[in-house]
């Protein structure tokens, strides 16, 4: 009885280990399972078609990791319609709330990032931060109010724009004057005006501010819960990095001129062939990243034209004309390049006057050039042997031709006296392949 007692004992102990050690494995488990994930990007610069990628791709990936919430933290001054409406299509089909968040003090929500602040489920701000100025500058630049072709447009994105806060249950009137009246608010403004649903110092406060607000998704109403949440980081790919990197103005700028120096200097010299591909490669990077950009055509004909006139300065006589006119077209094409009224997309002074003086330098060493070689006395062809050093290599006697060697070659020499062989004498005519010399005076 003894010995079945303690086996029994033995198994019953065994058992109540086993058990705890599957009660711990499942809390664990559990614990783990319970964890609410936000998952979140950052979205800084122009609205590009690879910001729109970006925004895409991580909200699939948030989705599939089974996060509670995508997080965008937005600084923007504008960008592209078309790329602003496929990121708003992907807000408006996705099953899990979108945050977001402009952050941080000091950012802005500006033109299309307007109206995707409009377009999230959880619009938020920090303080200090701004929103609005949404009326759309098209690629001609400098559009005036009455041309029919702005009215339409800025007709169709207001009433885009007042769809979008019906649908979120936001300023519908604000949302329409920011696109016709470029109207802007700061963030307590807007949340006066019922443009968004928050104001929140950073990401803790805003989660707390949230929590347990119901919204409505594509998948249906949903609660959110991200008070306790961990934030994961989406990065954008290298492929993303590269083409939202090339989305700036100011890089623009600069790969335009390159191209259009590398193109001119090939042409100028046939055959340097890096000049060439340099620049091929560089003007098209620069019209990549323009077409994702507003830029106006007139800036662009003007830095055409610019590089066109200072060309033809090498090739023409007009005493600097063509170069000033290259530099007048260059400042003013520079100025003009971007429409920066609503977008807020400009290009940076501390680019454009290095670029600048770089450029006028360039053109001064040009007509330098010119104005020495126009000055300098002819030193090629026959007119360039006459005043030349020879040294006679066969004797001179009148009325017989020696031999001078002149410029490495054997020519047929006169002089009006004899002249002995070794004798220094210098060049007075040219007459076909016979020169005429008199001796060298010490």
């Amino acid at each position: 009885m003894a010995g079945y007692g303690n086996g029994k004992g033995r198994r019953f102990t065994g058992l109540f280990f086993a058990a705890l050690l599957l009660y711990g494995f499942f809390a664990v488990a559990s614990a783990h399972g319970s964890e609410q994930r936000v998952s979140a990007i950052v979205l800084r610069g122009s609205v590009n078609p690879a910001s729109a990628q970006y925004l895409s791709r991580a909200l699939g990936e948030a989705h599939a990791d089974g996060s509670v919430a995508l997080l965008v933290e937005l600084d923007t001054p504008g960008g592209l319609v078309s790329s602003l409406r496929q990121m708003v299509q992907d807000v408006m089909a996705s099953k899990i709330p979108v945050i977001v968040y402009v952050h941080p003090s000091g950012a802005q929500a500006a033109s299309a990032g307007a109206l995707l602040m409009l377009s999230a489920h959880v619009a938020a701000m920090s303080p200090g931060t701004e929103i609005g100025a949404a009326h759309p500058v098209g690629m001609g630049g400098g559009e005036k109010e009455s041309d029919v072709m702005s009215r339409k447009s800025a007709s169709d994105l207001a009433a885009f724009a007042r769809s979008l806060a019906e649908e979120r249950g936001r300023n519908s009137r604000w949302a329409e004057e920011a696109v016709q009246e470029s109207r802007a608010s700061s963030a307590q403004e807007a949340l006066a005006a019922g443009v968004i649903d928050v104001v929140a110092t950073d990401m803790q406060a805003l989660f707390g501010a949230i929590e347990g607000k119901r919204v409505k998704t594509a998948g249906g109403e949903v609660t959110i819960q991200t008070a306790r949440a961990i934030i994961v980081k989406i990065e954008p790919t290298f492929q993303e990095k590269a083409l939202m990197m090339l989305a700036d103005p100011n890089l623009a700028y600069i790969f335009f001129l390159a191209g259009l120096a590398g193109i001119y200097f090939e042409l100028s010299n046939p055959g340097s062939i890096f000049p060439g591909v340099a620049g091929a490669i560089s003007l098209i990077l620069g019209l990549y990243a323009m077409q994702m950009l507003p830029v106006s055509i007139t800036g662009i004909i003007l830095l055409v034209l610019a590089a066109i006139f200072i060309g033809l300065e090498l090739f023409v006589t007009s005493g600097g004309l063509f170069a000033i006119a290259g530099l007048i077209a260059l400042f003013a094409g520079s100025l003009m390049l971007f429409s920066t009224q609503g977008t807020g997309i400009e290009l940076s002074l501390l680019v454009f006057l290095p670029v600048f003086l770089v450029f006028a330098s360039a053109v001064a060493g040009i007509l330098w050039v010119v104005a020495r070689s126009a000055a300098r006395r002819q030193i090629s062809g026959m007119e360039g042997m006459i005043g030349e050093s020879a040294t006679v290599f066969r004797d001179i006697s009148p009325p017989l031709a020696g031999k001078v060697f002149l410029h490495g070659e054997l020519w047929d020499a006169v002089a009006d006296s004899h002249v002995p062989s070794g004798t220094q004498v210098f060049v007075k005519e040219v007459n076909g392949l016979q020169v005429s010399v008199t001796i060298k005076q010490d």
